[in-house]
């Protein structure tokens, strides 16, 4: 079977059984705190597990997209160097939301392998959780006693907590699992040792292939246990693992996933895969990496210096490195992959297939970027020395840091010296950076007190001040701020999401009128969650909720701005545009889209006609709720790559022909509700990737009437001439003419002042010592002076010019090069000895330094200083 065709039979099967085929949700996490990205299936679906939201489907099937490169699982560094760990890879699962449970999972798990897949019944053994007595949790017989009917007893194995009971974090929805593991190895092998030895023993050949998960906990923080509301079950296959066995191969780089790319690879490097274990590694490395990079980029995360956009450069860096280091590719050669790993998810992961020119263009700056600074890194390494044998540990970091060096290839180059690295201390200086980024974003979050079991309804499209209860709440910590989350019955506060910020307002006390306010409000796991700094003081009294009217407005003002100005740059640039990202706030709007190039003033002010002409027509807007997703893109709607939508959408539209798009925010009613839009300023952000700024409203008002106050200076300054632009012509060209016969005074004086120095030079212990003081207008000046003097006097010259340059003292200090060299004389210590004199200091060459100070009158004791200095 092709890769394909098991994906397919895996989906087949369970819809069969009942299950709804859903999307995989975008690799990059946007409304969970704890998440960077998604890494494993049941990440969209947390908020199922945890009650937060209605149940659609209670039966699921799906393949998702995963990363694995931060926090608890983490592969990264195995990635390549063994044959199947992975960064990006697929998780094929099943689940139920309190539907069936352990009998129905276990059954068709084995139906699926042993029958559809056609696995040896021989080759299989599983896992059960034999308990816990620590935390009071019992051996999972039921689990046991269903395995049994399929499965020899010596084949079912009972494992700890660590391998059989599954926990997605410190926090949250946790239960017993099962695990279905394949001894891979020849029949040879296994008639001499016995597999159920080797299971979760780390052997290459005996892998797991599949987890199924029985949510019956939520782990609380203090660390107990408490029963969820329903039982569910969450089952996750690992893609690539099922494709290696079912296809015969010792290695998942050995499948059709991998081996397309693999191919180009070795063809392009002119090497054989097999042939050379490093390079081997290599070609693993690229192949692997290029998915992950690819995938995150089509769902929005661009590579950068912070959070995830980091993690996703330190991945698009690590393969540049094997591929420079092992490969030869001295050149950009990892963004030529993207194509072919677009036109292998076609039709499974469109947002790839769909987007390569971008991803592409993205994967090639950055790879130019990267290869200059790995060059500087190599040479920076080549320029080290030490005494001992070993490279400092610190000095490794800096490579590691600074220049994306791996510690591998620095303990590579190292041993080429006949070297060794300090690895304690380059691991005491990673340590360091960790828990400085830990205590940066470690946020401590208390268990929740519920009072009431409600659905939340969000209100905030049709009002703005709702009646509401608590339904729970929690405190957080961060910083040392202690802080409180609270959920309402009925909320009309939006919550940050599509860009756009949370609202902020007030809570009142229906009866005491008692008033907290809420300084923002957050979706977590699809809860709405608003934030204050105290608590009511009758927690379970009726309260009204009111947002702030005067923000909510401006911030529906720039988000309805927002779609207008996307519409407009397709019309000036073309369809390849698409939003990248956005920030929509009460001052201005932010957006990012893809594009190549600079944008022009001509294409700016064309943008801006568009746009304030639909504002003037005053287009009421037309909003379309509970759309079915499908229904909605046969509309022709536009849908925002790496969104995750759900199966009913809400549709905004300013004008059919115009703006259409999929949207959760808030709007204005009408455009005319925007007066005025202005772009303030056109950026880059990234590769392909150009930022717009704008305002609307009160605040491209403000922002005007400040352009014509300054212009009204402008003219009051110029005596208010009948043409600006001539008069501000003319003087700027008077102003040219004027400095340029001010330079030329300036050089006369030089030449005058030199004669004068020369003059005076004074012969003291074999030098020819100056120091006097010169009347010159500026800096630059006295530093020609001081070359002047020096081209003149080219040996055992000791030169010190003191100068008041807009009352203010200013020293510089050039000295030989033969006294540099025989005398050890040193410009820069000189200027920082005798700057004291003139409150200040300075530095630079020893040949030449200068400096400045506060206070005038120590320029002459500074002069004398330097002559005893050398009497």
């Amino acid at each position: 079977m092709t890769s394909s065709e098991i994906r397919q039979a895996f989906l087949d099967f369970f819809k069969s059984k009942g299950h709804e085929i859903v999307p995989s949700a975008p690799i990059v996490v946007k409304n969970d705190p704890t998440l960077m990205f998604t890494n494993a299936g049941m990440n969209q679906f947390k908020e199922l597990f945890l009650g937060e939201a209605p149940i659609k489907y209670p039966r699921i099937v799906d393949t998702q997209r995963c990363l694995r490169v931060s926090g608890k699982h983490n592969d990264l560094e195995e990635v390549g160097i063994d044959t199947y760990h992975h960064t990006m890879f697929e998780m094929l699962g099943n689940w139920s939301f309190g539907d069936y449970f352990k009998k129905e999972a276990i059954a068709w798990s084995w139906e699926l392998l042993t029958t559809v897949y056609g696995i040896s019944k021989d080759k299989l053994y599983v896992t059960v959780f034999e308990g816990d007595t620590n935390e009071g949790l019992p051996e999972d017989t039921e689990a046991y006693n269903f395995w049994k009917e399929y499965v020899d007893p010596s084949r079912i194995l009972k494992g700890n907590k660590k391998d059989n009971f599954w926990e997605m974090g410190e926090t949250g929805p946790c239960g017993p699992c099962s695990e279905i593991h394949i001894d891979c190895r020849s029949e040879e092998e296994r008639r001499t040792i016995d597999g159920s030895t080797l299971v979760n023993a780390d052997h290459p050949q005996v892998i797991e292939i599949w987890n199924n998960v029985f949510m019956q906990f939520n782990r609380l923080k203090d660390g107990s246990l408490q029963s969820l509301p329903a039982k569910h079950v969450d089952t996750g296959m690992g893609f690539e693992r099922l494709v290696r066995v079912l296809q015969k191969k010792t290695s998942n780089y050995d499948t059709d996933v991998f081996q397309p790319l693999i191919r180009v690879i070795a063809e392009e490097a002119r090497v054989a895969y097999g042939d050379n274990e490093q390079q081997d590694i290599a070609m693993r490395v690229m192949a692997d990496h290029i998915r992950a990079i690819s995938f995150a980029i089509a769902d929005g995360q661009l590579p950068s210096n912070n959070k995830a956009g980091y993690v996703i450069r330190r991945i698009l860096r690590r393969a540049v490195r094997y591929a420079y280091t092992f490969l030869g590719f001295k050149e950009p050669f990892l963004n030529k992959l993207v194509p072919v790993l677009a036109k292998q998810f076609e039709g499974v992961f469109d947002e790839l297939y769909a987007q390569q020119d971008f991803v592409q263009k993205v994967v090639l700056e950055e790879e130019l970027s990267f290869l200059r600074t790995l060059v500087t890194g190599i040479q920076r390494f080549e320029s080290y020395t030490t005494d001992k044998d070993f490279v400092d540990g610190d000095f490794a970091f800096e490579l590691y840091d600074t220049y994306g060096f791996p510690i591998d290839l620095t303990s590579l180059m190292a041993r080429e010296k006949g070297w060794n690295v300090d690895m304690l201390g380059f691991d005491g200086a990673l340590n360091k950076q960790k828990e400085r980024s830990r205590a940066a974003t470690v946020i401590d979050t208390g268990d929740w007190t519920v009072l009431n079991e409600e659905e939340v309804t969000f209100t905030g499209y049709d009002e703005l001040q709702s009646e509401t209860k608590i339904l729970k709440y929690r405190k957080i910590s961060s910083k040392g701020k202690d802080q409180y989350q609270l959920v309402f019955s009925q909320t009309p506060f939006y919550a940050e999401g599509g860009g756009q910020v949370g609202d902020t307002g007030v809570l009142v006390n229906k009866g005491s009128n008692e008033t907290i306010d809420i300084t923002d409000t957050k979706k977590e796991n699809g809860l709405i969650v608003h934030f204050s700094s105290k608590l009511p003081s009758n927690i379970e009294d009726t309260f009204v909720a009111k947002v702030n009217r005067s923000r909510r407005a401006n911030i529906e003002s720039n988000h309805s701005a927002t779609h207008l100005l996307h519409a407009a740059l397709k019309q000036v640039l073309g369809d390849h545009v698409n939003q990248k990202g956005s920030l929509v706030n009460d001052e201005l709007l932010r957006f990012d889209f893809s594009h190549f190039s600079k944008v022009s003033e001509e294409e700016i002010i064309l943008i801006e006609q568009i746009v304030n002409a639909k504002i003037r027509e005053n287009i009421a807007l037309k909003e379309q709720r509970d759309i079915p997703y499908n229904d909605a893109l046969a509309t022709g709607v536009m849908a925002l790559f790496g969104e995750k939508y759900g199966d009913h959408v809400r549709i905004i539209t300013f004008d059919d022909s115009f703006s259409k798009e999929l949207c959760g925010g808030t709007h204005v009613k009408s455009t005319g509700c925007l007066g005025f839009f202005k772009i303030i300023s056109e950026s880059a952000v990234a590769a392909g990737v150009r930022r717009i700024e704008a305002i609307t409203g009160v605040q491209a008002e403000a922002y005007v009437r400040k352009q014509n106050e300054q212009l009204n200076k402008l003219k009051e300054i110029l005596k208010n001439p009948k043409d600006l632009i001539a008069a501000l012509t003319s003087l700027i060209q008077e102003n040219s003419k004027l400095k340029k016969e001010v330079e030329k005074s300036v050089q006369e004086k030089i030449q005058f002042l030199k004669t004068a120095l020369i003059d005076n030079v004074i012969l003291l212990n074999g030098v020819n010592l100056i120091a006097e003081e010169v009347d010159l207008p500026n800096a630059d000046a006295v530093k020609n002076l001081a070359f002047t003097v020096k081209n003149l006097i080219p040996k055992d010259l000791f030169l010190v010019l003191a100068a008041n340059i807009d009352d203010k003292p200013h020293l510089a200090v050039m000295i030989s090069e033969n006294l540099i060299d025989e005398r050890g004389f040193d410009a820069s210590k000189t200027i920082r000895e005798i700057a004291k004199e003139i409150k200040g200091g300075g530095g630079g060459q020893p040949f030449f330094a200068t400096a400045g100070g506060k206070d005038l009158a120590g320029l002459t004791i500074a002069l004398q200083k330097v002559r005893d200095m050398i009497s």
